[in-house]
């Protein structure tokens, strides 16, 4: 099934960012946006009437300069944070994560190639420079996490992170739906990582669909080779739409 049969006026469009919306890159701020999603976006958000966010654990601030000038509502750091269509704020409750990011660094400091990324109300470890450290990242990010109430740690692509333990892309999806233009719809979320499982689940358990783009093991019943293909197949739903529509 492409997103030309599943794309419709009646769907919410949910979307991760890296590894799906774009390539990932070497590192988080060297992402590349390619000109033209930005126009194919706004003319998704345009055919859904608005239902189109984007779920990432970038924060929020991020995505806006990633897609400037275009502002859509984003849940950012796994839904720590979160941004409705009228532009309204909700944020989760930080944990303190002093101690992680005290760990964190010290295993940076002395591991050159580790990134310390520090977001608001999470901790992120990259290791992408150093995949040979990954056990170590895993032990040290683990223990720091175990010996801080609240907090629970996420593994994705080549990082680990620690964020609250309320915080998911299923809980932010499902916050959106109780919102407008989001309510009533049916949701679609597509992406790529592990940290989109929540997400999967949660939009097939509401009768909605999950999209895994890539590889790897999935409960998502879609898949798209990789973030051109869903570009493309994007393109190709909103050009169809002038056909059913006539």
């Amino acid at each position: 099934m492409t997103l030309v049969e599943i794309l419709h006026p009646s769907c919410a469009l949910f979307l991760d960012f890296d590894g799906t919306m774009v390539d990932i890159a070497p590192q988080p701020s060297a992402v590349h946006v390619p000109q033209p999603l930005i126009g194919v976006l706004q003319d998704a958000r345009d055919y859904l009437q608005g239902a189109l966010a984007v779920i990432t654990g970038r924060p929020i601030a991020q995505i806006d300069d990633f897609l400037h000038p275009l502002q859509l509502p984003v849940a950012g750091v796994h839904g720590a944070e979160r941004r409705g269509r009228d532009g309204q704020l909700h944020l989760l409750n930080a944990q303190p994560l002093d101690h992680v990011e005290e760990a964190a660094c010290l295993l940076a400091a002395q591991n050159p190639g580790l990134l310390v990324e520090n977001k608001r109300g999470s901790l992120a470890l990259h290791y992408r420079q150093r995949p040979d450290l990954e056990q170590l990242c895993l032990q040290t990010m683990e223990k720091a996490v175990d010996e801080s109430p609240g907090v629970t740690l996420l593994r994705g692509k080549m990082v680990m992170e620690a964020k609250p333990c309320g915080a998911s892309k299923g809980n932010a999806i499902e916050a959106f739906l109780e919102e407008q233009p989001f309510a009533g719809r049916r949701p679609v979320f597509i992406g790529d990582d592990v940290t989109d499982e929540a997400g999967f689940h949660a939009v097939q358990r509401l009768g909605g669909l999950g999209i895994k783009v890539g590889e790897g093991a999935t409960c998502a019943t879609q898949r798209l080779a990789d973030p051109l293909a869903l570009r493309q197949e994007l393109e190709a739903a909103l050009a169809a739409r002038f056909i059913r529509t006539t």
